[in-house]
């Protein structure tokens, strides 16, 4: 069967965006980089919430997308994504399904379809609500070596509790440390 992860990246005191909602803080590099682009190779459908999907689509079908990655735009454009929202119901960046109601039932079907591994990209609000539905198997946290002091919380949409069992820690280049999560059996 398919497995569903997230991919989150955080400031180390748990923010995803300053109060404003701005990424400019968060710091990469080649080798973060080299890991985000080699998810592509496992997955064949990308999984986001209305707000991270409305910012990816203003970015990726652009010309200026197109000249500085060139790699990932293909893969953002092409692959077919799936969009939690109650508001949207169409939009020209797709191919995309837009899922108003039982989002993790919707996932739970296609996990069970055949394919390759499916990743949900930010959404921090939406993978606090499929957390402890159990649809996800693993969370892939990116934690920057920034203290923001505020912010929008990384988990701020999970309501109940969900024990976590480690499977890996690696550090990257410029401070940044992926840690690897399951959700206890």
């Amino acid at each position: 069967m398919r497995r569903i992860y997230a991919f989150l990246l955080t400031s180390l005191d748990g923010y995803y965006a300053d109060p404003d909602g701005g990424l400019e803080w968060f710091r990469t590099d080649d080798e973060l980089e080299r890991y985000s682009r080699g998810q592509a190779d496992a997955i064949d459908t990308i999984v986001m919430g209305r707000r991270t999907f409305e910012m990816m689509a203003s970015y990726w079908p652009t010309e200026e997308a197109s000249r500085e990655d060139p790699v990932v735009v293909g893969f953002m454009n092409d692959l077919p994504k799936i969009v939690a929202s109650r508001t949207l119901s169409a939009h020209p960046w797709g191919p995309t399904t837009f899922v108003a109601d039982d989002v993790a039932g919707h996932l739970a079907a296609v996990k069970r379809l055949p394919g390759k591994d499916i990743a949900i990209f930010g959404s921090s609000t939406l993978v606090g609500t499929l957390l402890p539905t159990g649809v996800v198997d693993e969370l892939r946290v990116v934690v920057n070596p920034v203290v923001l002091g505020a912010g929008r919380s990384v988990f701020a949409g999970a309501a109940d509790p969900v024990g976590l069992r480690r499977s890996d820690v690696r550090q990257l280049g410029n401070g940044n440390v992926l840690l690897t999560y399951r959700p206890d059996a």
